[in-house]
């Protein structure tokens, strides 16, 4: 989503949107260019690259892409990349367990979530969350300062996670809620929600997911996920 997002605002590309609940990342089209067989992936003339934040960085680089996303001050950039660094094991992860813990298990694999796994899931991302006000919002508007950036957009999307699982993240929690208000603002609502529409949907649409599409990759998430 971030990428996505990233884009739409930045430059002129061409989308395609992956089934990965079935499997289209393990196929031989995919593996040419992305062989870490995970989405996103770009494909810029015959080079190729994967993971979303190292996309972005080159996207911004590449098209010179207005200065407050990635910003040429070094010390502005280092908070930028201080965020970066940190989310991967905190905020990113824990959010993706949420979702994952309290729907896409249960009801798409049908396989109960051990309430310590989940537990332990809820108090790790409320000490994610709290060390994202505490830490790197404090009373700023945004991460770097008055300023949005990528840091905010990568926030926001991996935050926005568990409000696929019907959790309401931003329930009392006015800064973070303000925080993501004026992000969403930055962004532009319709974009933004426009992003963020698979994963505001995502209760209704298991209700219609194939289980055996979900089969082949069962064993790799649970043993990743619960083991």
């Amino acid at each position: 989503r971030s990428v996505y997002i990233f884009a739409k605002k930045n430059i002129q590309f061409d989308h395609k949107k992956i089934s990965l609940f079935e499997g289209y990342q393990y196929g031989e089209e995919f593996g040419k260019i992305n062989v870490l067989r995970k989405a996103p992936a770009i494909k810029d003339g015959d080079f190729c690259l994967a993971e979303s934040i190292a996309i972005m960085m080159y996207l911004a680089e590449k098209f010179h892409t207005p200065d407050y996303w990635y910003p040429a001050d070094l010390q502005k950039r280092a908070r930028v990349n201080e965020y970066l660094s940190w989310q991967h094991s905190s905020i990113r992860i824990c959010g993706s367990r949420i979702l994952w813990f309290k729907l896409l298990i249960p009801k798409a694999m049908g396989v109960e979530v051990p309430k310590e796994k989940m537990d332990t899931a809820e108090e790790n991302f409320d000490a994610s969350l709290k060390l994202f006000e505490e830490k790197f919002l404090q009373d700023r508007p945004f991460i770097v300062g008055d300023q949005f950036s990528l840091a905010d957009l990568v926030a926001v999307v991996e935050i926005m996670q568990p409000i696929g699982a019907g959790v309401d993240v931003f329930e009392n929690r006015p800064k973070l809620k303000a925080w993501k208000d004026r992000v969403r603002e930055e962004i532009g609502a319709e974009l933004f929600d426009e992003a963020h529409q698979a994963i505001l949907s995502l209760q209704e649409a298991v209700k219609t997911m194939d289980p055996k599409k979900m089969e082949p990759l069962k064993p790799k998430i649970l043993k990743d996920l619960l083991s």
